[in-house]
């Protein structure tokens, strides 16, 4: 970067909140380190809460102890990778930590998916030792012979209920005992913490060694294993941390809704929680009941969550019934939020939702809003300290793009991944000098807020004009019948391509697609005018909440096929 480029400048510094630094004083700490402070400093403190089941630091510790001698007993030592097939519980965090402390690589898996994704995790990844739960396991048993794990553990959520709630709970079916097959090297969680004694070895780690191989979502081909340090996951808990210097250590309790098993789960709930001795509620079902419910019953102060998870929450009949006022911060990524819902958030809690961005491949947060400094809605914000970001060329990739003019997001910092596992192709076309090409198309203003126009794949050139599908979806988010929308473009013979707008509608409204294109034009140019409008009762979406904007693209085009 030159010294007179406009991105050398830094212009991001003079807008940061009061008390955020440019460069953070790294401890030297992994996160298993913080796991120890947190004990010596607030040992009976809550921990976790999972379906009513609390844990404090101390005995969060000793789980995470008792684990760690159980997989040194399997034969798992330093390097060695283990799979976890769970959803946010106490397993999911205890068996975390006791892989990290041992030198060990943790390998986050998604419960949803599929026998053959998962057999493409758990081969490139080389896991040779699976935490999972009884709704799994007789699957995860017949796919082990093609994979190189021996050991699996299962856990059941039954054993986290009280008595007369398990009982209900399984004589009202709503929650399924799973029947696990006799299979060798198959152990119950519960029977591993107590069979083992809390004295694993000690194993030297340092901020350089591997800790995890976190998977991208796969949406556009095969999942690469993204290769992230000790030093990734420590450094980033740390720049999260001095984002918000008002949040003190034990005493905020998180909302852990964003699932752990992706990297903004990970880092901005799970680690930043642990990092800084607060209590967090587990959430393994992140619907708008669930959630409601977790506020009446536990006042969380920090709420990271997806759009899809605040319009849940908003448009639910259970927020008549939730004081929400105890939520003093609310933090947003993975996809844009719309205007209304901020602004309606902010009415009821008296809490602003600060955006952010992020990518696994970082960790993933580089970009958020100033928490109690000056937010601007629609930008991702200000570079976090000891992260710079440019915009460049499209074409060339090299050439800074002026302010407020359009170009592809690149970053850097101690986040930034080492590359992705056996790839080495694929990590030198986004590892460029220790850049991070995003992928993004962006813009930076002269305050040096930066905000995302679109992904490099997702625009639309439609007549020869370049159509963000961003522009389209936040108009339409402004119908007050519209409670989500996605829109993509399809093929056309004479303008290349046009908008077609996938719409849901809020419960009890009706609506035409000749309603909707006559809405669009108070609002957007001719060329970026849905010509087709689809309305569904819902939309394809991550496990993390994103609409799937590739995945209709992709069934469109099928069905437009010759």
């Amino acid at each position: 970067m030159a010294a007179d480029s406009i991105y050398a400048q830094k212009l991001w510094l003079k807008s940061y909140e009061k008390g955020v630094p440019e460069n953070v004083q790294f401890e030297e700490l992994t996160m298993p380190d913080y796991l120890d402070k947190a004990v010596k400093d607030f040992p009976d403190s809550t921990a976790m809460v999972f379906v009513g089941h609390k844990l404090t630091y101390r005995q969060f510790q000793d789980q995470v102890n008792r684990f760690a001698t159980c997989l040194t007993g399997f034969g798992i030592k330093k390097g060695d990778a283990v799979a976890i097939l769970l959803p946010n519980s106490i397993p999911c965090v205890v068996a975390y930590y006791a892989i990290l402390k041992i030198g060990a690589i943790v390998v986050l898996n998604n419960p949803l998916y599929s026998d053959p994704e998962l057999n493409h995790q758990f081969n490139d990844s080389e896991s040779k030792a699976l935490i999972t739960m009884d709704a799994l396991a007789n699957r995860m048993i017949d796919l082990r012979p093609k994979t190189k794990i021996k050991q699996i553990v299962y856990m059941r959520i039954g054993d986290y209920l009280n008595p007369i709630k398990r009982f209900i709970a399984y004589k009202t079916k709503k929650l399924a005992y799973t029947e696990v097959k006799a299979a060798a090297d198959v152990y119950q969680w519960k029977d591993c913490l107590a069979q083992y004694q809390p004295n694993p070895p000690t194993v030297k780690l340092t901020l350089d060694d591997v800790a995890m191989y976190q998977y991208t979502g796969g949406t556009t081909g095969v999942s690469k294993g993204v290769v992230l340090t000790h030093g990734n996951l420590s450094k980033q808990v740390q720049q999260i941390n001095a984002w918000f210097p008002s949040f003190g250590r034990g005493h905020e309790v998180m909302l852990g809704a964003l699932p752990y098993f992706h990297v903004f789960g990970m880092s901005c709930s799970m680690n930043l929680a642990v990092s800084l001795a607060w209590n967090q509620i587990l959430i393994p079902r992140p619907q708008p009941e669930p959630l409601l419910q977790a506020i009446r019953d536990y006042k969380p102060t920090f709420t990271p969550l997806v759009p899809t998870m605040y319009i849940g929450m908003l448009n639910h009949p259970d927020l008549k019934k939730t004081d929400m006022s105890c939520i003093k911060g609310a933090f947003s990524g993975s996809a844009p939020l719309p205007v209304e819902v901020i602004q309606e958030f902010q009415k009821k809690t008296g809490a602003y939702i600060s955006e952010g961005f992020g990518m696994t491949e970082t960790c993933p947060v580089t970009h958020m809003n100033p928490f109690k400094g000056k937010q601007k809605v629609g930008s991702i914000g200000l570079p976090a300290s000891d992260t710079l970001a440019r915009i460049v060329d499209l074409e060339d990739g090299v050439t800074d793009m002026p302010v407020g003019k359009p170009g592809e997001l690149i970053v850097k910092g101690p986040q930034v991944m080492r590359g992705y596992k056996g790839m080495p192709e694929e990590t030198a076309n986004v590892l460029k000098d220790g850049w991070m090409y995003t992928g993004d198309i962006a813009t930076m203003d002269e305050e040096g807020y930066f905000y995302i126009v679109d992904r490099k794949k997702d625009m639309i050139i439609s007549g020869g004009y370049n159509v963000y599908p961003r522009d389209i979806d936040e108009v339409y988010y402004g119908n007050p019948k519209v409670e989500e929308c996605c829109s993509i473009g399809i093929p056309d013979a004479k303008r290349g391509e046009n908008v077609k707008l996938f719409v849901v509608l809020k419960e009890g409204q009706t609506a035409t697609a000749e309603e909707m294109i006559e809405f669009g034009k108070a609002h957007l140019a001719a060329y970026k005018l849905p010509t087709e409008v689809e309305f569904r009762k819902e939309l394809p979406k991550s496990t993390v909440g994103k609409i799937l904007r590739k995945e209709l693209r992709s069934e469109e085009l099928k069905k437009r096929k010759p």
